[in-house]
């Protein structure tokens, strides 16, 4: 087994030392492969053991019938003894089912030790008697068994298999990025342009128009029962190829639970689907809307529709189907003759009347005799149309604003849960990756995107459940649409996106005590790197971004109900994106917990 004499030999930079067997499905001496007389090892026998019972399998074998797991003591722990990692090697393959005590059919293995906080066990996936052993979901399994391992020995406590770490990517799509020169695997890149999208979109039309407009290939899957009826989609990078030239593509489940077409579809509809799914405005929460940018927002899409329309009947028409309420104006003289009209937003939080907006008010070119002119003769418009939908500094300052107002407005929401209930949160929380991931496209600023990706995971429910709408959330994803309104102009203002940034890291700490609360270490150790990068972000000119703020009241009222969950974790936790504890099966193609 090429396994065995890899762990045996020096290691890649002669890390191996005193390699030997410490457990196994019979005694460690019985299982130490010999040694020659030139000082090599015999693994004649060892190999001969765990070849015979693949035989018995037949064509029933697995395809990578060889299971390996490394069991990794953080720096901080205890060096244990050989018989002390034996027993924690039984317990795990106990816990895990491939050899529970006392069954003799059970699959053998060999826990192998070279190292001073680590071993390796190495099993063959054939049992003894015949059977083919059990694999699925072993992950979360092994997990148990880790947490169980800890809490016995004292050993730095890591989080749960909660379901919400994304795929990562295989070993040979990390090489083939490193083959190509590429920063990242072509997973990985496509996973930050569809949540992007998916953040900035509030359709499935301008979802797949934003990916097209980013250089992604799509490819949507239809219903085979109902005609035209879409099921799902994949995406694939024009530059990543397979071995015949053709696109690797990856659906959204692929790149992460939430982002499957029904629960992108849930995402712009809401948890329970009674927004209409077509509506751009509907991310907007109008409580964090100012004048300004209430008139610029119903421009624009008081501008798409005239785009997409030819007739007055359709104009109305797209702009009720978008969600507006539309208020028409009659003529005095010609009995049912449309004159003129006017838009507002079709909810008002604050309970007051919805304020309208004629179209002449929004620009000149929208009042409704200028719309029939340019109906009537669609190309002289076209020529002297380029730029008209452009936003204004002043627009955009105001989107920049209003959008870190809605942001503050989350975090003080999120607060408020740390007293009173830290698991209502889980909107907000959701809805800050969209915020993140929308303002590092926006602000082209890398340590945004270092943000968004290091808090990815922080986001997530578990299962990719998506998460009942809620007031902080729909700022958050206010906050993410404002952003993307803006594109990706120049004259951004330093003072605007400085508040911006310092809003992000309050609303960031604020997860992380959130996630402490709930006791989902993992979590919260990603909202706090996410923390740290957003600190690093400084908008050209500007100043640096403010230092992290102390516990708030509500903070400090929470961490006297919830002592425990307030414990501080080593530096050397805070600052590394997985837990040194033993870890989760290493099996090249499986996917970890």
């Amino acid at each position: 087994m090429g396994l065995l004499r890899y762990l045996y030999g020096p290691g890649r930079h002669e890390e191996h030392r005193d390699p030997h067997v410490v457990a196994g499905f019979r005694s460690a001496p019985e299982l130490e492969p010999g040694v020659r007389a030139d000082g090599s090892r015999d693994f004649r026998r060892l190999d001969a053991l765990f070849t015979q019972p693949l035989a018995l399998l037949g064509e029933r074998n697995y395809r990578q019938p060889v299971w390996h797991l490394p069991l990794r003591a953080a720096p901080e722990d205890p060096v244990m003894s050989d018989q002390q990692w034996a027993r924690i090697a039984h317990e795990v393959m106990d816990r895990v089912g491939l050899a529970p005590a006392g069954d003799f059919g059970a699959v053998r293995w060999v826990a192998v030790r070279h190292a001073a906080d680590h071993v390796h066990i190495v099993a063959t996936l054939a049992r003894q008697d015949g059977g083919r052993p059990d694999v699925w979901n072993d992950g979360y399994r092994v997990r148990d068994a880790c947490r169980a391992i800890e809490r016995q020995y004292g050993l730095r406590r890591t989080a749960p298999a909660d379901r919400t770490a994304a795929r990562r990517p295989s070993r040979g799509e990390i090489e083939k990025a490193v083959r190509h020169g590429r920063p990242l695997p072509s997973r990985t890149l496509l996973r930050r342009k569809v949540q992007t999208a998916a953040a900035g979109a509030s359709s499935e039309a301008e979802f797949f128009r934003q990916l097209r407009d980013e250089g992604v290939l799509v490819r949507q899957r239809f219903s085979e029962r109902t005609a035209g009826e879409m099921t799902g989609y994949a995406v694939a990078l024009p530059d990543g190829l397979n071995s015949d030239g053709r696109p690797v593509w990856f659906g959204g489940g692929k790149l992460a639970a939430d982002l499957t077409l029904p629960k992108l579809r849930r995402r712009w509809t809401g948890a329970d689907g009674s927004v209409h799914a077509s509506s751009p405005l509907r991310p907007l929460d109008g409580r964090h809307l100012s004048e300004r940018t209430r008139r610029a927002v119903l421009r624009t899409a008081v501008r798409r529709a005239a785009d997409e329309s030819a007739t007055t009947n359709e104009f109305l028409d797209r702009l009720r189907g978008e969600g507006l309420l539309v208020k028409l104006r009659y003529s005095q003289t010609v009995d049912g003759q449309i004159t003129g009209y006017a838009v507002a937003f079709a909810a008002e939080h604050d309970g007051h009347e919805p304020t309208w907006y004629p179209g002449s008010r929004l620009a000149d070119d929208l009042s409704l005799s200028r719309l029939r002119q340019r109906w009537a003769s669609p190309a002289a418009y076209r020529q002297s149309a380029a730029g008209q939908d452009e936003l204004t500094p002043e627009e955009r300052q105001a989107f920049y604003d209003d959008a870190a107002r809605a942001a503050a407005f989350a975090t003080a929401q999120i607060r408020r849960h740390l007293v009173t209930n830290p698991h209502a949160a889980q909107d907000a929380c959701w809805a800050a990756s969209d915020a993140l991931h929308v303002a590092a496209r926006v602000t082209g600023n890398r340590h945004l995107h270092r943000a968004a990706d290091a808090y990815d995971r922080a986001a997530r429910a578990p299962c990719g459940r998506i998460p009942t709408p809620t007031p902080a959330g729909n700022a958050l994803r206010t906050t993410a649409r404002l952003l993307a309104l803006t594109g990706m102009a120049k004259d951004r203002t330093v003072v605007s996106t400085m508040v911006l940034v310092a809003n992000f890291i309050s609303l960031l700490d604020t997860i992380a005590q959130l996630r402490s609360l709930q006791e989902r270490h993992a979590q919260a150790d990603a909202a706090r790197r996410a923390a740290a990068h957003t600190r690093e972000a400084r908008p050209a000119g500007g100043a640096p971004s403010p230092p992290p703020a102390g516990p708030s009241a509500q903070a400090r009222l929470a961490m006297a109900a919830f002592p425990t969950a307030w414990a501080p974790l080593p530096q050397d936790a805070q600052n590394r994106s997985a837990p040194s504890a033993p870890t989760g099966p290493a099996r090249s193609g499986r996917r970890r917990p």
